[in-house]
């Protein structure tokens, strides 16, 4: 859930020929192998749709096929996915020792973000990779991660997310650009884009959820914010594994640990938490609102978190809780 707020200054030379070189001789080199049982396909996902707002509640309506607003980069064919039981996988140091990667495992899908490792991390936060959230910022680090990302890719869909700038495909867009190319390189490679009515519609999520306006409060959706989000709509029950409640951080007697379980020498969590959530000056992410907004989700919809293991107590009366994931074109 890293910071995103950089625009696509500089993206346009993220490709290098050297790499998609080396990505192309791994790719073919593996192409036979695969590294972990295949993410489900199904004929049938399932969407939610708001109540009326006072209700408190949420519906599940019949499931669908296809998730509307997941377009393919080369085909623009929209996403076809449907997950029994997923494992959200944070990228949280709450994971560090935590020794849940073959529980992760288990799952019938496995959610990550980002360029977050599994290899060396195994033991604590699993080895299989049914589905990656990915900002426009840290394209280039996963490109960096080659090597593991392709060893999940004949089983792994990638969603890339960024603002429209990024994303258009008149020409102008150089995050939509550099992943068609890959794609055309590499078209086993499963990667999706989230078009810009989806995008708006993530917008809409949020302030009917909080009363906030991401745009005129200078925030940015963090990438667990569209993670959790997409989850809903293609997993039956989700399973979080790494993300703390809402008034963690506000505990004196917090565990300290880093943001990242990967970046041991980095940031520290609830640090970055906090400055974000205070800040109102440039962009910012509002991480503990949207863990509000989750643990509200939780008391209706089949969400539990563990590691820490903590289910939603009181009614949190300063959000909404309505979820609304109407279909959006692309």
């Amino acid at each position: 859930m890293k910071m995103k707020i950089r625009v696509c200054q500089g993206v346009g030379g993220i490709i290098i020929i050297t790499m998609v070189t080396s990505l192309m001789l791994v790719y073919n080199s593996s192409s036979g192998d695969r590294s972990s049982p295949p993410s489900s396909s199904s004929s049938s996902s399932h969407r939610l749709v708001a109540t009326v707002p006072t209700t408190k509640r949420l519906e599940r309506t019949q499931r669908h096929s296809t998730l509307e607003g997941y377009a393919g980069v080369v085909d623009h064919k929209p996403l076809k996915m449907h997950c029994r039981t997923c494992a959200l996988v944070t990228s949280s140091g709450q994971l560090t020792g935590s020794r849940r990667g073959e529980e992760i495992d288990q799952s019938e899908c496995v959610i990550r973000m980002n360029d977050a490792p599994s290899i060396a991390y195994q033991q604590d936060v699993g080895q299989r990779t049914s589905l990656r959230v990915v900002a426009h910022s840290s394209l280039q680090r996963v490109l960096r991660s080659r090597q593991e990302l392709l060893n999940a890719s004949q089983d792994t869909v990638f969603i890339f997310w960024g603002p429209s700038s990024c994303m258009r495909r008149d020409g102008k867009g150089h995050v939509y650009n550099n992943l068609r190319l890959l794609n055309q390189l590499l078209p086993k490679l499963k990667i999706y884009i989230i078009s810009r009515l989806k995008m708006l519609k993530f917008d809409e999520l949020f302030k009917k959820e909080t009363g906030i306006d991401r745009k005129s409060s200078n925030s940015w959706l963090s990438t667990g914010w569209f993670t959790m989000a997409i989850a809903l709509e293609l997993c039956d029950r989700i399973n979080v594994f790494g993300m703390v409640s809402p008034d963690f951080c506000r505990s004196s007697s917090h565990p300290t640990v880093p943001y990242h379980y990967y970046e041991p020498l980095g940031p520290g969590e609830c640090s970055m938490y906090l400055s974000h959530e205070r800040s109102r000056r440039g962009s910012h992410h509002r991480f503990i609102t949207e863990k509000t907004v989750f643990a509200n989700w939780a008391r209706t919809l089949n969400i539990h978190f563990y590691q820490p293991d903590w289910q939603p107590s009181a009614i949190v009366t300063s959000v909404n809780s309505s979820y609304t994931s109407a279909p959006a074109g692309s």
